[in-house]
């Protein structure tokens, strides 16, 4: 750890408020994707703080695939909500936007177990947002995470304990790992774990150099990398401008992974985007499916 926050390996606060914009966010821990705007709440942060379960698991979450009896030749389009425990709130925006959204649950935080519950009681899917180590040294990816230079005993020890504190995880993705996912043999020892839990794996290509996606294909493992990051700008257009790069993507190649995060912007960019004419011609998967798929 790099000791810029005020986390602990075993446990991390529920985080500060902070005042943005003069709507009150909660602080839910550093992505690397998106800087621009992370810098901003990462600096208000600092100045806050003084310094398969299997894949068919899936009870009414099916019911949304089941709306559209065509989504197995259709293009597909997963949308992933990064970022889910430090609070309930940033889970609640989404659970009525009425499309299968894959909620990734970050670990050790005070309210990951309760988001997890909450998320599948909605019927919606979740995975294990696995924290790693970034190329910036002063990120701190939070509780649980994997560095550089860690043993296989440690990286199974912590992936393992990490998987059974969040309920009903049927996948994983990384949070930051831009320089933990260049490393080869670190990615092999962690993605030997969640095959052997029966599990997927999203890259969510958080570096161009990433070896992860490559590596759990080589695995023979169920595994996807993502496509487009939703809301690197919170700017409602330009999230639904991002959408529509989205849903290009998945009418050209046959599918598309979005992650976005725990922001009112991004669920309000989200109903605008469902509201639009021309929403035939593809169908929303959760990223189990999306993977069952191919």
């Amino acid at each position: 750890m790099n000791g810029q926050m005020a986390f602990s390996f075993e446990e991390a606060p529920c985080g500060p408020t902070t005042s943005v914009g003069g709507s009150t966010r909660f602080f839910t821990g550093f992505s690397e994707e998106g800087m621009n705007r992370r810098e901003f709440l990462a600096r208000t942060a600092f100045f806050l703080l003084g310094g398969f379960l299997k894949v068919n698991d899936l009870p009414k979450a099916q019911a949304f695939e089941d709306l559209n009896s065509d989504s197995a030749i259709e293009p597909r389009i997963s949308l992933i909500i990064d970022d889910i425990g430090p609070n309930l709130s940033g889970a609640k925006w989404f659970l009525d936007l009425d499309i299968p959204i894959t909620f990734a649950v970050l670990p050790r935080l005070c309210k990951s177990e309760e988001a997890a519950t909450l998320v599948h009681d909605a019927g919606h899917e979740i995975m294990l947002h696995q924290p790693m180590e970034p190329e910036d040294r002063h990120l701190d990816p939070g509780p649980g995470a994997l560095f550089v230079g860690y043993g296989s005993n440690k990286i199974a020890r912590i992936m393992e304990e990490n998987i059974s504190l969040i309920p009903f995880a049927v996948g994983v993705n990384n949070h930051m790992g831009s320089r933990f996912t260049r490393y080869s043999g670190e990615v092999l020892e962690t993605l030997q774990v969640v095959k052997e839990k029966g599990l997927f794996f999203v890259d969510s290509l958080t570096t161009s150099r990433s070896k992860a996606y490559e590596t759990a294909r080589n695995l023979n493992m169920p595994a996807v990398s993502r496509n487009v990051f939703l809301d690197n700008n919170l700017e409602e257009s330009a999230i639904v401008h991002q959408l529509s790069l989205l849903k290009k993507r998945a009418l050209k190649q046959g599918h598309s992974v979005g992650i976005g995060h725990p922001f009112p912007e991004t669920a309000r960019a989200i109903r605008s985007f469902l509201k639009e004419p021309g929403d035939a011609g593809f169908t929303w998967v959760y990223v189990s499916r999306l993977i069952e798929n191919g």
